[in-house]
């Protein structure tokens, strides 16, 4: 069994209507893949983001305000609302970036503070999204006590200095096809390193599709090329990796496995 634990299905523009989606779907299954997180990136969106999955049980779901989305508004009250959702499993994607909206940093700030003390006030663990803002975002995660709760740095793109401080707060790193791209020689360093009870893998599809499928839009089947990478990466069989990635999921997620 294998997980994609970050996609975005109601983004995919090969998925318009619930047909579509039932083939990705399906051809992922055909690859291993039995479960989903499906991440919301605005508040605007989640209902249909949630609708549009509704048919398909393997699929989980998460609530919050993503830092390039800030703009777009964080109502705590109607978050705290769409957590509640048995389906959702954590709040996010949240976090900071400033590599791409630097301009933000301060509305990105006050956002990812707020959705930090919902996901501890509520229990769930936290989804995040983080880029050139380490020590802030490490920072933030230490002030609101983020270790109660845990979460995952998801679409890992940073040092090992970072790694080992999420680490120790308890989170989890995801990696995505970045590792299996020319370029990406400290990230496979990074990989290497972390402990096997806190790996987890994804897609972040439809964006950043693996190798061999560069060009093309990412897909959840393609969570198994990236296992297969990883897995050779670390000199580990694959069947392990896919076991104990999946394992990890459930045990962070843990309100997922009451809808197993």
């Amino acid at each position: 069994m294998l997980i994609d634990s970050h996609c975005h299905l109601d983004r995919l523009k090969s998925a318009p209507d619930h047909s579509n989606l039932k083939t990705i779907i399906e051809t992922a299954s055909k690859r291993g893949v039995e479960y989903f997180l499906c991440v919301n990136v605005r508040q605007q969106e989640f209902c249909d983001m949630k609708e549009k999955v509704a048919a398909f049980p393997q699929v989980f779901l998460s609530s919050g305000v993503h830092p390039l989305d800030v703009e777009s508004g964080l109502d705590v009250d109607s978050l705290k609302l769409t957590a509640a959702d048995e389906r959702v499993v954590a709040i996010g994607e949240t976090g900071l970036d400033y590599f791409y909206s630097n301009e933000t940093k301060a509305q990105q700030q006050d956002c990812f503070e707020k959705q930090i003390k919902l996901a501890v006030d509520i229990n769930k663990p936290l989804i995040v999204h983080t880029r050139d803002a380490r020590e802030d975002t490490i920072a933030m995660l230490k002030a609101g006590q983020a270790d109660k709760v845990g979460g995952v740095l998801h679409c890992f793109t940073e040092n090992w200095e970072m790694a080992k401080a999420a680490l120790d707060l308890g989170f989890y790193i995801s990696v995505s096809g970045i590792v299996t791209f020319k370029n990406a020689g400290e990230l496979r360093s990074v990989i290497r390193k972390v402990p096997k009870d806190r790996l987890l893998v994804e897609t972040d599809s439809p964006y950043l599709a693996p190798v061999p499928h560069r060009g093309k839009e990412n897909q959840p089947a393609f969570v198994r090329d990236v296992a297969e990478f990883v897995a050779e990466l670390r000199g580990e069989n694959y069947d392990e990796l896919a076991k104990y990635t999946s394992e990890n999921f459930f045990k962070l997620f843990s309100c997922a496995n009451k809808l197993r």
